[in-house]
């Protein structure tokens, strides 16, 4: 009996990501995770009891995505991005390579202030929007779409609550949002400008030393609203001062979640307020009624992550996460330098094998039964962050940002291959984790060990 709920509950992983990654008919990832996980709670691997501590992880962390997720759309429907996309523009003054320098800071602070998925979401469609405006060509449009979501998703490394994986990982680990941030936000930071100069290099002689001119009100003419939201900024646009007072407003948000954690008040709740006042916001100034950004929510996403969690409990609970300390604790456990390596190693391969999702999930899940000292741990857990966050960008089904990447780029009739992606992913990517991982050893060794 028990080799049969194993047998099955492999299934149930194998094939809800075999639906995840095909994708066919533009099926939502939320329905193949919904399914495996039916498919291992019937079979018996995952106990109600098993079901109430999954809620009480993954339920704070999708509604604090989609709540900063609902703050974006809000931003979009009256026109900051539109704004940021003409300035950008205007401020690139005719420099192909400041350009470069300007879209991927704009993907870095959108991951920043909202999240991973939220960043591609948006900051792909305003990519193709610039790069089509200038009327490059296709070899001068990969630098800029390439880079720019490399960096969207790397970038969710320096703050835990920039993807949804690594808040539900926090849970696992039991480990505060601030506490993450003060470990790993220096490393990681480090790490994303070795990866920009990396583009920067690999990419430099396709990029156009000058472009053509091009002014805002052309850009705001041509603009295809990314997320489709029912857009108020032709009607009521808002100036740049109020511009420059909302995205104050999300700043202080976003440090006000991590002020949250220090105070051990629960950061589901400051996302939640921060996204009932925009929105109240924007019914008052623009006279919209919130219901089409709360139906344009990505509420899916509280299925998906709930769904893939179970399965990934089932595969703990027949002893893949024992298996896999077998392999590891030789390496882990006993001193910072292999454990970082060894893990942030682990998670990366694990991550283009079976996507981030799961891969992190797994590998918390098995720290969590190590008995080590509690800053080895902790580096382990960090060097994790890194393979999850930028070694899973290899292959594009690493992720489900770069997955969503693809697709965009589909819908928009700029198809970049497989081979395009990984013929840049495969110089810049190794190097960037192993020398991240570097960087955490030393950092951990001059400031926690």
């Amino acid at each position: 009996m028990d080799s049969i709920m194993t047998w099955i509950t492999v299934f149930a992983f194998f094939f809800a990501l075999l639906l995840i990654y095909w994708r066919p008919k533009g099926l939502n990832e939320a329905i193949p995770a919904a399914i495996g996980a039916v498919i291992v709670i019937f079979c018996g691997t995952v106990t109600m009891e098993n079901l109430l501590d999954i809620s009480s992880k993954v339920s704070g962390a999708a509604l604090t995505i989609i709540s900063t997720l609902i703050m974006a759309l809000v931003l979009e429907s009256v026109g900051v991005f539109h704004w940021v996309a003409a300035h950008i523009s205007e401020r690139a003054k005719g420099s192909g390579i400041r350009l470069f320098c300007y879209t991927n800071l704009l993907c870095f602070l959108m991951t920043i202030f909202f999240n991973n998925d939220g960043s591609i979401l948006i900051t792909t469609p305003i990519l193709l929007l610039i790069v089509n405006q200038f009327k490059l060509k296709k070899y001068q449009k990969l630098p800029y779409l390439i880079s720019g979501a490399l960096i969207a998703t790397a970038s969710s490394a320096p703050i835990g609550v920039s993807n949804i994986v690594n808040l539900i990982a926090l849970k696992i680990i039991n480990m505060d949002l601030y506490m993450h941030t003060a470990m790993m936000f220096v490393p990681s930071m480090i790490g994303l400008l070795f990866l920009f100069g990396m583009l920067l290099a690999v990419f430099y002689k396709d990029i156009p030393k000058v472009l053509p001119s091009v002014t805002i009100s052309v850009l705001y003419d041509r603009f295809a609203h990314p997320l489709k939201t029912t857009s108020v900024w032709k009607s009521n646009k808002i100036n740049a001062r109020q511009i420059k007072w909302i995205l104050v407003f999300v700043f202080l948000v976003r440090i006000s979640i991590f002020i949250a954690s220090y105070l051990g008040i629960p950061e589901v709740a400051v996302a939640i307020a921060g996204s009932v006042i925009l929105l109240g916001w924007r019914w008052y100034y623009a006279k919209t009624k919130p219901y089409d950004v709360l139906l344009k929510a990505p509420w899916h996403i509280l299925v998906f992550a709930t769904g893939m969690y179970v399965v990934i409990y089932g595969l703990n609970n027949i002893g893949f996460s024992d298996y896999l300390i077998h392999q590891l604790s030789p390496y882990i456990g006993n001193d910072v330098f292999p454990s970082i390596f060894i893990m942030g190693s682990t998670v990366s391969i694990l991550s283009n094998v079976f996507n981030n999702h799961p891969a992190l999930m797994i590998g918390t899940m098995a720290l969590t039964m190590i008995n080590a000292d509690p800053i080895i741990l902790k580096s382990a857990y960090l060097a994790s962050i890194i393979g999850s966050d930028i070694g899973s960008l290899l292959l594009p089904i690493g992720t489900l940002a770069t997955l969503l990447w693809m697709h965009i780029l589909k819908k928009h009739h700029e198809k970049i291959s497989w081979s395009a992606y990984m013929k840049i992913t495969f110089v810049v990517i190794p190097p960037t984790v192993v020398f991240t991982l570097f960087v955490l050893y030393y950092w951990m060794l001059l400031f926690f060990i």
